[in-house]
Formats: C-alpha cells, structure tokens, sequence
C-alpha cells in the first residue's frame, strides 16, 4: 500500500468512535480480545482505548510468538549453542529474554558461545555456505507469517546440498491457541475473563486467510474480524464486532480486505505443508500444553531437524514467580496489575518477555506510557488495557 496517512486520520477515527458510541448497548459490556501483538501496540500507539465507550474493554491475547515461547525451549537452545561445533542463529527479539537460573542467549554469547543476530532465514544459509566448518542452526520461531520463509530455506538448503544446515522448529499455530483460549476455565466463567469476540491477526492471516477461524465462530458462538494494524482498521473492526454482538451474530468478518482473503496464500501454504507437519501437542507460555499448536519438520526431513540431529531435549523450566507474563498472555491481567512492572522490570532490565518483545503488552504498555495513572480495572472504572 502507498499510502498510510488515510487509516492514520484523527477525523475519520473519531466519525467511527462515534459509530460505535451510538451501537453500543447500554446496559451491557463488551469484551474484545486483540489477538496479535501488533494490534496491541497500535491500540496503546495511538490511545484508542481513550475512543472507545467506557463498557467496550480491549484484553490483549498471547499475540507475540516471543512472548509465548516457552522458557524451557530457549534453555536447550542455549545448551546446544555451548557446543563447539554449533552455530546458533537467531533473530534479535529472542536474545534477550530471561531465561533459567538469570541466563539468556545474550548472556550465552557474551560467555563465548557462536549465537549470531540474523535479519532473515537467508542469512543462516548463507553463513552455512561460507562457514562449512560449522553446524548452523536456525532458531526458527513465529507463527504462519514466518513459517513460510523457513520452508523456503530448508527449500534451497537441500537444493545447495547444505549438509551443516539445521532447524531447530518452534513454529506455532494460532487457530490453535484460541481455540485453547475459549476453551481455558478462565474464560465464561464467574470472575474469570469475559471475550465476546476475537480482533483476528493481520499478517497471519495474509498467510492463511480467513477460513481457518470458521470453526471458532461456529462452535464456540464466538465472532472473529481479522484486521489491518493501522487505527483505522482497529477501530472499524471494533464497530464490526459490536454489530456482530448487537444483532447475536458469530461469524468471521473481513475487514482487512486489502490484503487478507478467505483462502490466504495457497502457495505459501504448499511450502509450509510440504516440509512441516503439526506437533500433537506443544507448550505454549501462559496456555500451557496446546493441542496441535506448533509444528514440527516432516520425518523425511529428519537430518535437517536439530532436535533429532543433535538429541537435544527441552528441559523443565519456572517463569520468575513474580513476572505475571503467564496471566498477561491469557488475557487475565494487564501489565500494571504485576509488581515488578515499571520497577525492577523495564525494557532496560526486562524480567519476563512480554517486556522484551517488541510485540509485547508489557514492551507496549511502558514505551507509549498507558500505565500512567491507571487504577485497578473494575466494570465502573475506565482503563486502558
């Protein structure tokens, strides 16, 4: 798209503050879960919250692949990049996430070990290329979006005959994690948390489309609009949802229909379903164990696979007890209800990775200052979440 400034006007956002102003029912709340962290960042970016009727409340959802990337996974990466021969490469987000007894991939490369920032999963390759002598490991991680880049350089790995090129997977799904969300005991039930209906992820959905969330809205009553990230696209798809609420409707909506169609990108799909396929189980950090929500390298894949190739085992590992990053992830507190935030833990000295992440609610909250003044979130207060 050439041009932003169209879904960035203060005018236009105002008109739809107004539409949803005049939709919105009364004598009810309304509870709305931005799945992606990018939305996230654009509702404390731009104060939409501040647009929005005092009983239309936005819950951030697990959103931020970094931020639901278990401890324990970072830890066998750490272990495997102590080894001599291994080259470890990562992208910059992950460096910096606490991980078990005060340890971090940044930490594990100033201690000696070959972990290297990439930009891309062509980098990786490259370095295989022009360092043979080396064991390159790729730290994949995220959710459809990135999964395509990585199937395409296990594409030309095998192609270049790359014999010191690895995967270590951490690829997840996010059908998957909200399906685990309406389904978690902290969703409907009294005092837990109340979503009326789902924000769908913009680029996720780029990849693949709108069907997939189908099921959601059909089983669990639940209405989904995937959405741009710009204000615009968030506050519409919010005036979207209150309809869908109003008129007792669940179904998926579009309002990202720029970029976003109800069958994705069928070739990126193909690239994903030819070298991957899904994990029965996976956890993910604040959902725990997610039926089928990740993926895993084909068998026939198995000497580019770390995991296999290097016996590496994922060990068992504790959040800081103090860090509510868990119960952020699930929607059931905001970043000012944890006692470290804004404390002990900031960007500069992050202690959960809700506050690394630059998709992070915490990482938002703090560097658009949303939590300035904000009291505890009741039904007669107004917040920001």
């Amino acid at each position: 798209m050439k041009y932003v400034d169209e879904y960035r006007d203060a005018r236009l956002a105002n008109d739809i503050a107004r539409q949803i102003a005049t939709a919105v029912n009364p004598a009810r709340s309304y509870h709305f879960m931005e799945f992606c962290g990018g939305h996230t960042h654009a509702i404390s970016r731009y104060g939409l919250a501040d647009l929005l009727p005092s009983n239309v409340w936005m819950i951030h959802g697990p959103g931020c692949p970094v931020c639901v990337l278990p401890i324990g996974r970072i830890d066998a990466a750490i272990a495997l990049a102590m080894r001599r021969e291994i080259t470890l490469c990562t992208y910059g987000d992950l460096m910096r996430v606490p991980c078990s007894n005060g340890s971090s991939l940044l930490k594990a490369k100033a201690a000696g070990a070959d972990i290297r920032m990439i930009y891309s999963t062509l980098d990786s390759l490259s370095i295989a290329e022009t360092e043979p002598d080396r064991e390159v490991v790729f730290f994949a991680i995220g959710f459809e979006t990135t999964t395509p880049p990585t199937a395409l350089a296990l594409r030309f790995a095998i192609a270049k005959g790359l014999r010191n090129f690895s995967i270590f997977s951490n690829h997840v799904r996010t059908p998957a994690a909200i399906q685990n969300i309406v389904e978690s005991p902290d969703v409907g039930k009294p005092g837990a948390v109340k979503i009326d209906g789902f924000i769908g992820p913009a680029h996720v959905s780029t990849v693949i489309g709108t069907e997939p969330y189908d099921f959601i809205a059909e089983k669990f009553k639940k209405p989904v609009v995937v959405a741009g990230f710009e204000p615009l696209d968030i506050m519409h798809a919010v005036l979207l949802l209150v309809r869908q609420v109003n008129d007792g409707l669940h179904q998926v909506g579009n309002q990202y229909i720029r970029a976003v169609t109800t069958f994705g990108n069928e070739k990126a799909q193909s690239e994903i379903a030819n070298f991957f396929e899904l994990r029965e189980s996976f956890e993910w950090r604040g959902l725990g164990e997610v039926p089928y929500g990740a993926l895993r390298l084909r068998p026939q894949y198995g000497e580019y696979d770390a995991e296999k190739r290097f016996g590496m085992v994922t060990p068992a590992a504790q959040d800081n007890p103090a860090c509510e990053c868990a119960a952020i992830l699930r929607g059931m507190k905001k970043p000012a209800d944890c006692k470290l935030f804004g404390k002990v833990c900031t960007p500069d000295t992050p202690m959960g990775s809700c506050m690394v992440s630059s998709e992070g609610a915490c990482a938002a909250h703090w560097i658009y200052g949303r939590f300035r003044g904000q009291v505890k979130a009741d039904e007669s207060s107004r917040i920001v979440r």
